[in-house]
């Protein structure tokens, strides 16, 4: 059977979107709107956790204390505050016992222990004005979540001579999710409209502007069904659903941006609509393809971590670019071939100025003019921006690695409110003791001494214990440093490595830290391989050469480098954090920094795609390298700045969030996108291909091959070039005469 080559199936493509549109987008209308039904309530089956590693010691020490021993783990805390009086006023000790008894009536609550059933110095605060009943609530993030709904409102509040707040894991995993949903509305409510305003200055057209943001709701509403339906099998985050709008909207308006101004530019030569829609998608289509490819790659790469946090962000975006990418070449299309000349309807731009838009001829004539500037001065402007962006990187090398807590949320938050106030006025500090398990037979004599070698460790303040419960005890290790400090975490791989005669296992916060980083530690290699591998064949396919795709991974790289920075100079080391409203823990979520890198590579793989691919068109047609890239930036340049300040507007919404790691993530990835769109794409990319010349398109004869063969790119096709005058192996391809263009690709 005859080799269907590329050109065939992009027409047939181009026939099938084009044949019904009305149909079309009836048919995306029903569909958009059984996804409203089917993700409805997604937000609520996620869950505010996954930052423990599944198979680490840590979570299996865990779940079987949760099992054994749940009064050790408890995580509900009741702050009962005297309004000041004693805690052992005899009022105050009544009315606590009656709030204890009546904790442990309740469903699905367990291990109830408060400082009037034993007097625990632990459980009493220094000042003796405030006291804690402590509970577990069993079940999931979700279950747990539900009773504790339910149950909140009758102890929360005043009880006679006491007031009652409530904290504790669930309560903080509780207020977090509902505080994200919210704000995530709220951002969603800031960026729409802001959106719609820079798309209507950007295409000057309304009905053009609305366009994009159609794509992007669509991406959204889909994203949300998909997620609802992986809740069904596996934990999801609710941060997630961050980046499915930031995403969703974004990428949706780049993809969108991209095919509309092509199209418009295929009309302006008098092309019919039908014809302007093929070019289009032969062209613009094909970069959308691969930018969607690029980013897809980027957020998979977070599947071969098992924090289940970092896995729903793959879940989220790889759904979310793939469904923005189908709706900018199913439904955009479609769109396009009923409005033909009317998207350009409705210029709202004349009603801010008086005479006749630009020739199209003149479009992009000052980054022409900026793009010769910067070539001339290659080398000046070269090493002053990659130095720059090496210094703007430098405080990442101070990093401090750590574990959430409650002071991702606000400081007036309920629950962060009573984390604080053990923090300020309790003995020990919450988080801050390591609980050992010990499961097998042993005596008394052999839990003794185990023990008394734990008290010897360097860093060991106390050991309390062993609780038995069958089989298994239970050591709580309270170290001298901080509960997530250097020497609590050297403590943990002292007290793992400590011999018994029965198995233990470690956890607490510092456990988790360490296992965390290990486990990350251990993937991190993996995700970076696999994203650059992928990155380097695509660029690879697009372009036909081998220096182009090392140039491209390496400046993205090199634009990440200030949001890293900024990550540790802002949020670490809490400059700004009265600005931006937040609480600094001296470190970094250790999750956080492959998540942004994920993300932030994709998006600038995104616009770098755009990029090469006019690039690589006008090196096609004219064989003139400067002239291509100065043609790649006329053509570019302003859609993609443009495009990154809509980006950014969405993250920068996204990051007025109130949860510490969601503003982050936001204000990170905006700062990502706008360094790589104005500094690396405007400045590096320009000069770094001055200097390599034309050596930029060489690869080695058998990769040419390949490329011929399978290779894409946005330029028309042409027929392949004969044996005859095929160059030499390793010599630097040019395009051939309109006759004897070699293509480049099916």
């Amino acid at each position: 059977m005859p080799e269907v080559n590329g050109p065939q199936r992009l027409g047939g493509w181009t026939r099938f979107v084009t044949a019904r549109p009305r149909l079309t987008l009836l048919a995306a209308l029903v569909i958009t709107a059984l996804a409203v039904l089917a993700g409805s309530g997604v937000a609520d089956r996620m869950g505010s956790g996954g930052w423990q590693a599944p198979d680490a010691e840590s979570t299996y020490a865990t779940k079987a204390l949760e099992r054994e021993f749940p009064a050790s783990q408890p995580n509900l805390l009741l702050l009962v505050d005297t309004k000041g009086a004693s805690v052992d006023d005899p009022a105050v000790a009544a009315e606590a016992a009656r709030l204890a008894k009546r904790l442990a009536g309740e469903a699905d609550v367990v291990g109830v222990r408060s400082y009037w059933q034993d007097k625990t110095p632990a459980l009493r605060a220094e000042d003796g004005k405030e006291a804690l009943i402590a509970a577990r609530i069993e079940g999931d993030d979700k279950a747990s979540g539900e009773v504790l709904d339910r149950m909140a409102p009758a102890y929360r509040g005043n009880h006679g001579p006491v007031s009652v707040s409530l904290g504790g894991p669930v309560a903080v995993q509780h207020e977090m999710q509902t505080i994200i949903q919210d704000d995530l509305l709220r951002a969603e409510m800031i960026a729409l409209p802001v959106t719609l305003v820079l798309l209507v200055m950007v295409f000057g057209s309304a009905v053009a502007a609305l366009l994009p943001l159609g794509v992007g709701i669509v991406a959204i509403l889909g994203t949300n069904a998909v997620l609802r339906g992986i809740t069904e099998f596996t934990d999801v985050s609710v941060f997630a659903q961050n980046l499915t709008t930031a995403l969703g909207l974004g990428l949706a308006i780049d993809y969108a941006l991209f095919i509309v101004r092509r199209f418009r530019e295929e009309l302006a030569t008098g092309a019919p609509t039908r014809t302007a829609i093929g070019t289009t998608l032969r062209t613009a289509g094909r970069t959308v393809l691969f930018s969607a490819l690029t980013v897809a790659v980027s957020l998979a790469a977070m599947l071969v971590f098992p924090q289940y946090f970092l896995r729903s962000f793959a879940y989220a975006g790889i759904a979310v670019v793939l469904l923005a990418a189908s709706a900018a070449l199913i439904l955009l299309p479609a769109a396009l071939m009923l409005l033909g000349p009317r998207v350009n309807s409705l210029d709202l731009r004349k009603l801010l100025r008086r005479g006749r838009a630009k020739p199209q001829a003149e479009a992009g004539a000052g980054w022409a003019r900026f793009t010769a500037l910067v070539m001339r001065r290659a080398p000046v402007f070269a090493v002053v921006t990659s130095v720059g962006l090496v210094l703007l990187g430098v405080p990442f090398l101070g990093v401090k690695f750590g574990t959430a807590d409650d002071r991702q949320l606000p400081a007036s938050a309920e629950s962060h409110v009573v984390q604080q106030h053990l923090r300020d006025g309790f003995p020990g500090s919450p988080g801050g003791s390591l609980d050992v398990l010990a499961e097998g037979e042993a005596t008394p004599a052999q839990y003794a001494e185990y023990r008394d070698r734990l008290a010897g460790l360097p860093g060991v303040l106390r050991v309390d214990g062993p609780l038995t419960e069958g089989r298994a005890a239970y050591f709580s290790v309270l170290g001298k440093g901080e509960p997530v400090g250097e020497e609590t975490q050297r403590l943990v791989k002292d007290l793992r490595a400590e011999s018994a005669p029965f198995k233990t296992s470690v956890t607490g916060t510092a456990a988790v830290l360490v296992d965390s980083k290990a486990a990350i530690g251990d993937r991190l290699p993996w995700a970076v391989g696999i994203i650059a591998v992928v990155t380097l064949l695509l660029v690879f396919l697009l372009t036909g050469s081998v220096l182009i795709p090392l140039q491209a991974v390496v400046l993205n790289a090199l634009s990440l480098t200030a949001m890293f920075g900024a990550v540790v100079w802002v949020f670490q080391d809490g400059h700004l954090s009265g600005l931006l409203s937040f609480t600094s823990t001296g470190d970094i979520e250790t999750t956080l920094p492959v998540l942004m890198f994920c993300v932030a590579f994709g998006l600038s793989m995104d616009y770098g795609v755009f990029l090469l691919s006019r690039i690589k068109e006008e090196y096609d047609r004219t064989g003139g390298h400067e002239q291509a890239v100065a043609f790649g930036l006329r053509r570019t340049g302003g859609l993609i700045t443009a495009a990154a300040v809509i980006l950014a507007v969405v993250m920068v919404a996204i990051g007025t969030s109130r949860v510490t790691n969601t503003k982050m993530l936001g204000l990170g990835i905006a700062l990502a996108v706008l360094m790589d769109a104005m500094v690396v794409r405007s400045l590096l990319v320009p000069t770094v291909m001055k200097l390599m010349g034309r050596a930029s398109w060489w690869a080695p004869a058998p990769l040419r091959r390949f490329h011929q063969r399978f290779g894409l790119s946005e330029g028309e096709e042409a027929r392949p070039e004969s044996e005859e005058a095929r160059p030499e192996a390793g010599a630097i391809v040019g395009p051939a005469s309109e006759e004897e263009r070699v293509p480049s690709g099916t």
